[in-house]
């Protein structure tokens, strides 16, 4: 993972949520407060929740204003923490504080939700050898931002785009001519150094990627019962990932299939918000 604090893409995302809800100004603050008044604001976790996203908070307040004092995050990405446990703390003028409020909230409250719901998936398949796996079903321009979140939540990336892995899909077979003349197609122009994996949906689908020479099978849309079967068919000889359907009320029951990897597209879709808070206070 790139350091995301330095990150250009997560910047410009900064940069962007800032104009998009401040406009010309913050009216109501310019005109309800004294320009230089100080302060002094903490956000607090609101709920149990995993913490991440934290080095978001001096790219949000030190654009604002670059003399606000941000301090070092209250707590390390990936932690469990209490409701009512500080997460961050910030002095100086209150008028950039409160400007950068709402954007910073919205974008820590989402990366926290993604991590403690991450996490929820984890520890449901503990003492299987499933890793949970997100996907692509990313928010648009918040991937990098969601990966992370996933990663501090203990799970496992997947591909940041089109262009850092193999996925041959059923789209691509019907579109093709079929498993083997694709699969073949896709060893002879692209780069060497990926793996190629084949999504299937039947036990003939798999039978064809395997006699293709898939490196890795994406099962999709499986009861846990035809996973079982299908694992079971593989036998190790590739890795078997599982997808499709797949909730925090069954993912053990996929896990115990003995797939090694679960990828689950609702941990940065679907993820619910934690509820964060910012408290505020004028210091002399």
């Amino acid at each position: 993972m790139p350091d995301l604090a330095r990150h250009p893409v997560v910047r410009r995302l900064v940069a962007t949520a800032l104009e998009e809800d401040l406009g010309r100004g913050d009216v109501t603050t310019g005109a309800a407060l004294p320009a230089d008044l100080q302060a002094t604001a903490t956000i607090e976790a609101q709920e149990p929740c995993v913490v991440a996203g934290l080095f978001l908070a001096p790219l949000v307040w030190g654009r604002l204003d670059p003399a606000l004092v941000v301090e070092p995050p209250l707590r390390d990405e990936g932690a469990e923490v209490p409701r009512g446990a500080a997460l961050v703390r910030v002095r100086g003028r209150a008028a950039p504080i409160l400007a950068g409020e709402r954007v910073l909230l919205n974008l820590l409250q989402h990366c926290c939700g993604v991590a403690t719901l991450t996490r929820r998936f984890v520890r449901a398949v503990e003492g299987t050898r499933a890793a949970i796996v997100d996907t692509r079903k990313t928010l648009p321009g918040l991937r990098l931002l969601e990966k992370h979140a996933v990663h501090a939540g203990g799970g496992v990336n997947h591909r940041f785009g089109l262009d850092d892995g193999i996925l041959v899909k059923t789209t691509h077979v019907a579109l093709g001519g079929g498993t083997a003349a694709v699969v073949a197609r896709v060893r002879a122009r692209a780069p060497t150094a990926l793996r190629v994996q084949v999504e299937c949906r039947s036990r003939s689908e798999v039978e064809a990627a395997l006699a293709a020479g898939a490196d890795a099978l994406l099962l999709d849309n499986q009861s846990p019962d035809e996973a079982h079967a299908l694992v079971a068919f593989v036998g190790g000889r590739v890795p078997v990932e599982l997808s499709g359907g797949i909730t925090l009320a069954n993912v053990a029951a996929y896990a115990a299939s003995g797939a090694d990897r679960i990828s689950i597209g609702a941990l940065t879709h679907s993820a619910p918000a934690v509820a964060l808070h910012l408290c505020i206070e004028a210091r002399g």
